[in-house]
Parts: C-alpha cells; sequence; structure tokens
C-alpha cells in the first residue's frame, strides 16, 4: 500500500526531476547491521544518463557504504509548510503541505581523480546558474589538493516516488490559496528563522 493516498502522489518524471535540479542537497540513508548512516549532500542529476553524482568527504563514515552495488535511499525536499484552515474558501481542518522526493538506487564508486574533479566542476557549474559569478577551473590549486580527500560516486535510480501534498483534493480555489501559502509561508519563515539564529 502507498502512502500518501494517490492524489497526493506525482509519478511524473519530470517533476521529479525538477525537485532535485532546485533543491540538490539530498539526505543520504545507508544502512549497515541495523545501523542507519545519513548525511546531507548536494547530488546533481546526470541528463545524459539519468544518473545522480555527488562526493562525499573521505573521511565521513558514510563514506565507506558508497561502493559498487550498494543500495542507498535519497530525500530531495522541496518547500512545506502549515496550512490553517483559515486559508480556504470551506471548511477544513489544519495540515501539513510538502514537495518529497524518494528515490532507491545502488552506488559505485568513482575512483579516477581526473573523473572526480570533472564532477566537481560539472557540479559547481550546475549550481551556478544562471549568472555563472564563479567558475571552478581544471587547474584550481585548492581543488586539486582537496582530491585525495574526496571519493566519488554515482547512483542508478532503481525507484521514484513523488510525494507533493498540495491539498489536491480541496477545491480549485482552495488550492489556488494553498499555493499561494506555501510560497508566502516559505518566504516569511526563512527571514524570520535567519533573524532569529544570525
Amino acid at each position: 500500500m502507498s502512502y500518501p493516498p494517490k492524489h497526493h502522489q506525482d509519478s511524473n518524471i519530470h517533476h521529479m526531476i525538477e525537485v532535485i535540479k532546485t533543491y540538490p542537497l539530498a539526505t543520504l540513508i545507508s544502512v549497515k547491521n541495523n545501523e542507519p548512516f545519513i548525511t546531507h549532500l548536494p547530488l546533481i542529476y546526470r541528463e545524459a544518463d539519468g544518473k545522480l553524482i555527488g562526493h562525499i568527504d573521505k573521511f565521513n563514515p558514510h563514506a565507506s557504504l558508497l561502493q559498487d552495488n550498494n543500495e542507498i535511499a535519497l530525500i530531495f525536499s522541496g518547500p512545506q509548510c502549515y496550512i490553517s484552515p483559515s486559508i480556504y474558501t470551506t471548511t477544513q481542518l489544519p495540515t501539513w503541505n510538502y514537495i518529497k522526493v524518494h528515490i532507491k538506487g545502488t552506488v559505485k564508486a568513482i575512483n579516477d581523480a581526473e573523473a572526480i574533479k570533472e564532477s566537481m566542476i560539472t557540479m559547481t557549474e550546475f549550481l551556478e546558474q544562471p549568472e555563472h559569478r564563479y567558475v571552478l577551473e581544471p587547474n584550481n590549486p585548492r581543488m586539486e589538493g582537496a582530491l585525495s580527500y574526496v571519493n566519488g560516486f554515482e547512483i542508478t535510480i532503481t525507484h521514484w516516488e513523488g510525494k507533493f501534498k498540495l491539498s489536491q483534493d480541496k477545491k480549485p480555489q482552495d488550492i489556488a490559496n494553498a499555493k499561494a501559502e506555501l510560497i508566502r509561508a516559505n518566504q516569511e519563515n526563512i527571514a524570520t528563522f535567519l533573524n532569529k539564529v544570525f
């Protein structure tokens, strides 16, 4: 049985890829001897073959599990917020709206320094879009020095799940109001939070 209900799922691969591209910081999950290993790191979706590429500090205990054919799970998190019944035109209960993409896959280690370097350059180029104010040059000495401390990897995706809980079971006007609230709340919450902690 899948959850959440079908109307809160999105199996459109293009929608899920868009979440990954817009919110590339993944929660990477591996399990060894019933112990979960969880790491947060950006991953880039490679259009050419539909794989995810990334790199990890080799001293991270999780790095030893990112070897050939090991299975992993990933969560990409989009916007989310509390939805007050006050925004609806109909009588409803409070709820929480969110966008998540759950992925399962298998890992292939990238051990070649040039391939790791290329993946770092590709990731930087993607993340610098659209202005490209910074270019990571292939001969960057800091990157050269970091290569011996980094493990590269790519992930072959074996399973996709899009969880888009966006009040789709409501009337059209209430769906539109929930969308507007998701935008408003995320903008306001970020500013409020950062002003509290910085």
